[in-house]
This record gives structure tokens, sequence and C-alpha cells, in this order.
């Protein structure tokens, strides 16, 4: 009896439930503060019906289909996702294309990234990144003798990447196509891709970035925003120093729930792309390294749940876990990096918490997928199969 109760105490509990407890926090915070940053927004609004409840009630509706959506992929075991994983990148590359076909695709703001479903409209390069994290984990772990080798290792999954690359910019999405393509080098680099091919393949990208943003008009009077928001504060800089004011008013406690000036028609995009300014005037400095605390208990538990896989031998498991952990770093740190004015605006929302749907079910799906990921981990070290 004693040696049951203490097997029972050692055994690992089934699930990562301060995982699931950080993950929950995040998006229950973000419901609250879209509710903050778009209230006034919504209430001015003749598209929103002059709703001030328009946003809070369409992303707690998006959060509640995620946390369903959540449940049943969780359900699913590790090696279907590998099997089918193939097919949806394909899925996901058609729904690129179709954003593209005119009469199909949504355009707003001058940029197709939409196809709409009646009652919402669906971003396929959102669901395109879990996509990426699957195919790119699953072509590494069968091609892992082969990754020291470019032509038949690096140069199929390079050659496939630049298609998505091509059909982001085309909408144009340049952020998810930054993210996109981080994934893919990473997991790529992860699975033992030679290390000369790795820095080739980085400085060949940054290059590719580098003319893309010369090349483009709207991307350099970006680029200019961001070196001197304040030599056109009412032009190209105008979100940015928006939201370095929010930063600034916020100092160390904030403003006070609701009490941001900010929001009140200054900022734009206040909750999507700039919630995160939104918080650090309304919670100021200690909301905001709560938040950056909490990502980065996200983002280092999924590389530790890697590494428990890989000591597994299950490879393929571990490099989803890492790519799910790449893609919501560095998803997080561009999106923090453009509120705070340390990287150029770009159109890239928070990760859990920014307003919209397809973000919030492509989160939720990951992290499901992350999940099952830890559950295997678990049954596993209790003798148990997968």
């Amino acid at each position: 009896m004693l040696n049951y109760i203490k097997a029972a105490r050692t055994s690992p509990a089934e699930f990562d439930q301060a995982l699931v407890w950080t993950v929950l926090i995040l998006l229950v915070l973000g419901i609250v503060m879209v509710y903050s940053a778009s209230i006034a927004t919504a209430e001015a609004s003749r598209y929103t019906g002059n709703q001030p409840t328009y946003f809070l009630v369409r992303q707690a509706l998006f959060l509640g289909v995620g946390l369903i959506v959540a449940l049943l992929v969780f359900q699913v075991p590790v090696r279907v996702w590998q099997s089918l994983s193939p097919w949806l990148f394909l899925c996901g590359i058609v729904a690129l294309v179709l954003v593209l076909i005119p009469g199909v695709g949504r355009e707003v703001n001058g940029a197709k990234r939409w196809l709409s479903l009646g009652v919402a409209n669906l971003q396929p390069s959102e669901f395109m990144k879990v996509a990426a994290v699957l195919y790119a984990a699953d072509y590494t772990a069968r091609k892992s003798a082969l990754m020291h080798s470019f032509k038949k290792g690096l140069l199929p999954m390079l050659a496939v990447m630049l298609v998505v690359g091509w059909l982001l910019l085309r909408e144009p999405d340049f952020g998810a196509f930054v993210v996109i393509a981080s994934i893919a080098m990473a997991i790529l680099f992860l699975g033992g891709m030679n290390g000369k091919w790795f820095a080739g393949l980085f400085v060949l990208s940054l290059g590719g970035f580098l003319v893309l943003i010369l090349s483009s008009p709207y991307r350099m009077q970006r680029i200019f925003g961001f070196m001197d928001p304040w030599a056109d504060p009412y032009g190209r800089g105008y979100q940015l120093s928006h939201a370095l004011i929010a930063f600034g008013r916020g100092e160390w406690l904030g403003v006070g729930l609701g009490a941001s000036v900010e929001k009140l028609f200054y900022l734009p995009e206040a909750h999507t792309d700039f919630l995160l300014a939104v918080i650090a005037e309304e919670l100021g400095l200690a909301g905001v390294i709560t938040v950056v605390a909490l990502f980065i208990w996200i983002v280092l538990r999924s590389f530790a749940i890697g590494r428990q896989a890989a000591a597994s031998e299950r490879y393929y498991a571990a490099l989803v876990a890492q790519g799910i952990a790449v893609w919501l770093g560095v998803q997080t740190l561009i999106n923090m990096g453009v509120n705070m004015g340390v990287l150029p605006t770009k159109g890239l929302t928070l990760p859990l918490m920014s307003f919209g749907g397809s973000g919030i079910l492509a989160n939720c799906v990951a992290l499901a997928v992350l999940l099952r990921i830890d559950y295997e981990n678990r049954a596993l070290m209790r003798g148990q199969p997968a």
C-alpha cells in the first residue's frame, strides 16, 4: 500500500496544468483588454451597429469556438497529425490561392487576406502557420539522414517555402511570411541541417527581406516612420508615436483599467496590432512585464516538451513542439517590438490576446497539439502507450 501511494505521488500528472493555466490567463486577459481597447471605436462605428460590446461578444465567441476545437484536437494522436501534415499543408496553399482570386478573396485596407464565410472572415495565413509547423517537422523527420545535403535536404523545402512566400507577398502579408519562414528555418536547423547551409540561408533571407523592403514604397515609409516617428507624427510615424505615448502615460502601474486615452480614436488598431500599448497605458510596466513573463513561460515550456519528446525518440513530436515555440516566440517578439518602437511597424497580432477569430483559433489548435505531445510524453513516462 505504501509503495502504491509513493508511486502515485511520483507519477507525473496527465497534462501540464501550469501551461494550461498560463494560456487561459492570457486568453481571459486578452478578452478584457480587447473590450477595453475597442469599446469607444465600437460605440462610434456604424459597421458595429454602434454596439459598445461588439468586439467583446465576437472575441468571446471566437474563444469559445477555439476552446471547443482545441478539446477535439487534443484527442487526436500525434502520429495522425504526422500522416495528415502534407495534406494540411496542401490545403493551406490552396486557401492562399483562393484569397488572391477576384471575387473570392475579401479585400480590407488594400490587402487580400480573408475568405468570407458569411458570419465571419477566415484568414488562411493564420492556419498556414499551423500547417507549416506540422509539415516542416514531418519533412525534417523523414529527411533527417539528408539534412546535410543541399540538393536533397534543403532545396525541396526551400522551393516549397518560396511558393508560400510568393503567395503571402501577393496579398500582401509580409508579417506572416516572416513568421512562417522563421518556423521552417528553425525546424530545419533543430532537425540537424548543416550549419554552413543554415548560415548561408539566414544571410540570404536577410538579403531577400532587405530587397523586399527597398522595392516597396509603403514598406520604406514604415522603415522611415520607425527610425524617427516624431519627424512626421501625423503621417508615417502616427501609429508608433501614439503607441509610445501610451507606454509613457502608463508609467509603473498604469492609469487604470478602462482609463486609456490613446484608445479614444488616437491609436489605430488598438484592439489588434497595438493591444500591448493599451495594456501598457492602463496596467503600466507591471502589466507589460506580467504579459511578457507569461509568454516567456509558454515558449520555454514548449521547448522543454520538445526536449522530452526527443529524449523518448519521438523526433516528429519534438520538432512540432519546438516549431510551436518558435512561432509563438517570434510573433510575440515582433508584435511587442513594434509596440515598443524597437522594430518597424508590421501587421502582426499578439498571440492569444489580440482580436481576431482566425488567430485565436489557430493558436488554440497549436497549443492543443502541444498539450497532446506533452500528454503522450507523460504517458510514456508512466509506462503507458502514447
